[in-house]
């Protein structure tokens, strides 16, 4: 009787269609479910690889309009994009779909039906907010304001950055733009709530079901209390439009659709099977194993808002059972982001290196439990040291023995001492352990074992010394079984190393002699059957190159260059002293009244390059100002410094942000420079 194959299901977010990806995002979500399916096909399971691009929302809506597209365009363009970027870099889907294909609407509809059926979505008037200026409501991702608990004056529309408390968008106070600074107001319409909190007992009872990571279920037990109904329409004509009387003009939101995604696009391929019902094996067997990939900004809605959809609704699907949620994956020290020059040009990353060298330094570093970040510097240590220093070291040496002095083929064994039991011993447990490694989703220990096999195989090399036994005839045989022993390592090798490098791993199993592809194999019968002596091996060939650190200087210069060109840095050259203005009478400096002030806080501005958001006490108040001086102080150090503020000058709106006043500071040459009055009491008038 033949086994009985699992059935795994694996999904990886759905990436938003309004931009290209870069190795953050892969780190999170996509290296890690790639490298599980490989893995568990390896194991004979039946897996099945969802992904898509998530293509609705105001936010495509508004980028479409930016670059003079239409929302199909724009979501056409980022959707081939990211889909050739994944091709690049080897993610393994079995189907990469999208939200606007024509399966996608019959699902999210049924999902509507049957949670307003059962009580679990009602209509209700509501308030949003609305700019007058741009005749648009926006949505809270778009919308920046004060507080409501803490009186942060830039928390997000949906939660706020400084004190993490979640409200609605019309709970903050004095609401404005994100995109223009407009103010925004008040007005009344119709939209579709779904009653979380009527979900709330069972999602809590599930979870504590689940052994996740604990920064996953921390979080999520937090955010069950606090679940209460959430808005999931919007005014909008680009997305799936509510299937109600009464509802023109509005669209389901994207976060109530794009999950659905992952069920569509399972729809999706069971066509291309040619049997349309085939998707139900999946997401209708309970037996079925269900893992999501995702960053830590989508557990919110992997591991309570969609599970309680699917609670909600009548159909047998199956709820997630694994959540491996990665954290940050940050670049030398600061996030990817194209618009401050902080990236990596992934064209120029192609044509000098290969996928499988940013796969395993990304594995090596994953940000399984802690923000991790990619620097070139080490990049080039996991590259020569690990890569070529070990791995290409080992597969190098082996072949070029073997074909020269066994005739290029794998020879037969003798009889083992006890330094080769202690070997073959070890090469077994290694790959015991890479298994528990891939199975409970940790690739850094997956990387360090891969590692750990490489160099017990040169070791061994190392300490059988085959290069002496060659030349004698009484010892022949012992080197025989030296190179035999020595490529049952590297099969080991290309075996644990596949799911993470999986172009190399290819490689090194045709040079083993292998007709088969090493993803068709089953890696529990091959690792237990020993090889067969006399197979011819393959021609190999060098499998990782050097990177020198002529390269690696070039590449830091390059992310310097580029992120100096983003930023607009001023040029540090001293600049000619400037004409003094035409003279004024003293009645009119005597309008001016500067004070001293101390700064209580200080904050980056979003979307600016040198502007800061600083909380100043002038003695009488407190003033929120505006001053063009983040190019020359970090927010931290300015902290409690006090300086002058012209204080009667009358308000503006920069930005969005109405700033209060004007911090006085000298341009020298290094940028704006604060004067310094430490010991002039707060409030001072300054004459």
């Amino acid at each position: 009787m033949s086994e009985t194959k699992q059935r795994v299901l694996i999904t990886s977010a759905l990436p938003y269609a309004n931009g290209p990806l870069h190795f953050g995002h892969i780190a999170g979500a996509y290296l890690p479910g790639d490298c599980y399916a490989r893995f568990k096909r390896l194991e004979g399971e039946d897996v099945l690889y969802i992904c898509g691009s998530d293509e609705y929302g105001v936010a495509i809506t508004l980028s479409a309009e930016t670059a003079k597209r239409t929302p199909k365009e724009h979501v056409d363009i980022f959707h081939k994009i990211n889909k050739d970027f994944f091709d690049q870099i080897g993610i393994s889907f079995d189907h990469y779909s999208r939200t606007t294909c024509d399966s996608h609407q019959e699902p999210v509809y049924a999902f509507f039906n049957d949670l307003l059926k059962n009580g679990f979505i009602e209509e209700r008037i509501t308030d949003q907010l609305y700019s007058e200026q741009d005749e648009r409501f926006l949505a809270d991702r778009y919308v920046v304001g004060v507080c409501p608990k803490c009186h942060y004056e830039n928390a997000r529309g949906d939660e706020c950055g400084k004190c993490g408390t979640a409200y609605e968008a019309t709970d903050l106070l004095n609401p404005r733009s994100k995109l223009t600074g407009a103010p925004l107001v008040r007005r009344a319409t119709k939209h579709w709530f779904i009653l979380l909190e009527k979900l709330k007992d069972r999602l809590a009872e599930w979870i504590e079901t689940k052994k996740w990571k604990p920064n996953v279920i921390n979080f999520i037990r937090q955010f069950i209390k606090d679940l209460h109904a959430r808005a999931i329409t919007r005014d909008s004509d680009w997305g799936l439009p509510v299937p109600l009387e009464g509802a023109e003009g509005k669209v389901l939101y994207v976060w109530f659709d794009a999950p659905i995604g992952y069920i569509s696009a399972t729809m999706e391929w069971a066509k291309l099977q040619g049997d349309e019902s085939k998707w139900k094996d999946y997401w209708f067997n309970p037996e079925t194993k269900l893992v999501q990939f995702i960053g830590k900004d989508n557990i919110p809605f992997h591991a309570a808002i969609f599970p309680a959809m699917v609670m909600g609704q009548n159909l047998p699907y199956k709820l997630v059972d694994e959540l491996p949620a990665n954290e940050f994956y940050n670049l030398d020290g600061k996030q990817f982001s194209k618009s401050e020059g902080w990236y990596i040009d992934l064209e120029d990353f192609f044509r000098s290196y290969s996928a499988d060298q940013i796969r395993y330094t990304i594995a090596a570093n994953a940000p399984e439990t802690q923000d991790s970040e990619f620097t070139w510097k080490d990049f080039q240590s996991r590259c020569n040291a690990d890569l070529l220093g070990k791995y290409g070291n080992l597969v190098n040496r082996v072949m070029i023995f073997a074909q020269k002095n066994c005739e290029g083929k794998i020879p037969s064994p003798g009889l083992l001492e006890e330094i080769d039991n202690t070997f073959l011993k070890n090469i077994k447990m290694l790959c015991e352990e890479s298994r528990e490694a891939y199975d409970t989703f940790r690739l850094r220990k997956a990387s360090q074992l891969i590692m750990e096999l490489a160099q017990i195989g040169n070791t061994y090399f190392d300490a059988k010394h085959p290069w002496k036994d060659v030349k004698n005839p009484d010892t022949f045989p012992r080197m025989e079984t030296t190179i035999f022993l020595c490529c049952e390592c590297l099969k080991a090798l290309a075996i644990v190393s596949y799911p993470i490098i999986p172009e190399t791993a290819s490689k090194l199993w045709k040079f083993l002699g292998f007709q088969s592809e090493i993803e068709t194999i089953r890696s529990k019968e091959v690792l237990s059957s020993p090889l067969e002596s006399g197979i011819s091996l393959g021609k190999s060939e060098i499998l990782f190159r050097k990177i020198e650190d002529t390269e690696i200087e070039t590449e830091m210069e390059k992310l310097k260059k580029m992120s100096e060109c983003s930023l607009k840095s001023k040029s540090l050259k001293t600049k000619p002293l400037e004409k003094i203005k035409e003279a004024i009478d003293i009645s009119d400096f005597q309008k001016i009244d500067l004070r001293v002030g101390q700064i209580l806080e200080a904050t980056k501005v979003p979307k600016s390059k040198k502007l800061l958001q600083l909380t100043v006490d002038i003695g009488t108040e407190k003033r929120t100002i505006l001053s063009g001086i983040g190019n020359r102080y970090t927010p931290e150090e300015l902290i409690s410094k006090k300086v002058l503020v012209v204080a009667n000058l009358k308000p503006a709106l920069i930005m969005g942000i109405e700033s209060q006043g004007m911090v006085i500071a000298g341009l020298g040459e290094a940028g704006p420079e604060l004067p310094d009055v430490p010991d002039l009491p707060v409030g001072t008038v300054v004459q």
